[in-house]
């Protein structure tokens, strides 16, 4: 394969576009979400309805992250061209707005919030991990550790066969059960460890092949091998899977919860519940793969696409940097106004949505805005 130049200008993949598009509203609704779960000492339910809410469309919405990984492999894997440039293209678009943005939420405090904000912790925490007044930024250092492989597995993908490929990916999808498996050893072995793993090694036998890479091998696999599908064939794919993989990620949540509402206690209850909502997690792979399939046949590119879809997809990295600090404003204002929990979800991440995305665009009018926006 030649090298793709550097100065070569890609042709546009419309439905990339709808993808960005909606699996930033996504992320977006999650994070409206969590104020009706999360809360107290960590885990607050206050209420029947609350809890139902937060099951019935969170679990719908889990498979934002995983969307944003497979828009990449689609785009950029295998590399187009060589690794130094593959690394300085990310460096700028991912790594500068990821250092601005952490300062930025490490100095400044949420509307509403106490005037202790500790800014010396926040800082000297940036320097191993992200504080925690951002805990959305964990998905760009993740996103980096998927680009270091990216140079490794390209000559692989390259060279392995449909079969090589489907055999790897089956191997990865039993990783996804591992959530349940650690659940169920717990319950048998009193440890969650498994199959090599121990409280001093981390490294089982299943961590190298688990995690997001698969869906970075996934993204290249639906490119080669099923971008032809009818939307008949895409939808008698997608709607099975879909419903499987909501059926888990909705009914394990919503049957641990536990009885007697206001539920409160520490974050430990919140993280069991979250067990089937974990990215990498089987229900969420199978939301994941239905959503992809049925967004990769969009490509209408008429007024609205050019209007709305695209100006806002180019600009959707800059939307998720800066959306916590307008939605935690939003979801204390729209906390005023009595709505029930639905519409007061709704309302906020539009809002939030919304005034992001014009923010956004008016930033990238500013010379030099791409170290803001990526």
């Amino acid at each position: 394969m030649t090298p793709q130049s550097a100065t070569t200008k890609p042709e546009r993949i419309v439905f990339l576009d709808y993808l960005r598009f909606i699996a930033c509203f996504m992320v977006i609704l999650v994070h409206c979400i969590e104020p009706f779960y999360l809360g107290g000492e960590g885990t607050l339910i206050k209420n029947a309805g609350d809890a139902a809410w937060s099951t019935f469309l969170d679990s719908a919405l889990r498979a934002a992250v995983p969307l944003f990984v497979m828009a990449s492999s689609y785009l950029l894997f295998p590399l187009k061209y060589d690794t130094g440039t593959f690394f300085k293209k990310r460096f700028v678009r991912v790594c500068i707005p990821l250092i601005i943005w952490s300062l930025l939420y490490a100095l400044i405090p949420y509307y509403g919030s106490a005037e202790d904000f500790g800014r010396g912790a926040n800082l000297q925490r940036l320097l191993l991990n992200f504080n925690p007044h951002a805990g959305h930024l964990w998905f760009l250092y993740m996103l980096l550790g998927v680009y270091l492989l990216m140079p490794l597995l390209s000559p692989w993908i390259e060279k392995v066969s449909k079969r090589g490929e489907q055999i790897f990916l089956g191997v990865w999808a039993f990783t996804t059960l591992t959530p349940f498996l650690r659940q169920a050893a717990s319950a048998l072995i009193d440890t969650p460890e498994l199959w090599g793993e121990a409280n001093w090694n981390e490294y089982g036998m299943l961590y190298y092949v688990s995690g997001f890479v698969g869906y970075l091998v996934l993204g290249h696999y639906i490119r080669t091998y099923l971008s032809d599908l009818s939307w008949k064939k895409t939808l008698m794919a997608a709607i099975p899977m879909w419903i499987v993989g909501y059926a888990v990620t909705a009914g394990w949540f919503w049957f641990n919860i536990p009885d007697g509402y206001p539920v409160s206690g520490p974050i430990d209850i919140a993280v069991h519940l979250e067990t089937s909502w974990q990215f990498c997690g089987f229900g969420v792979a199978l939301t994941t793969i239905a959503y992809f399939l049925v967004i990769k046949k969009i490509t209408a590119s008429g007024w609205f696409y050019r209007s709305i879809i695209l100006p806002v997809s180019k600009i959707s990295y800059g939307v998720y940097l800066m959306h916590m600090f307008i939605l935690v404003f939003f979801h204390q204002i729209v906390g005023t106004w009595a709505l029930c929990t639905p519409l007061h979800i709704l309302v906020t991440a539009v809002l939030t949505f919304v005034t992001c995305s014009v923010v956004a665009k008016l930033i990238s009018f500013i010379p030099g805005s791409k170290y803001l926006l990526g």
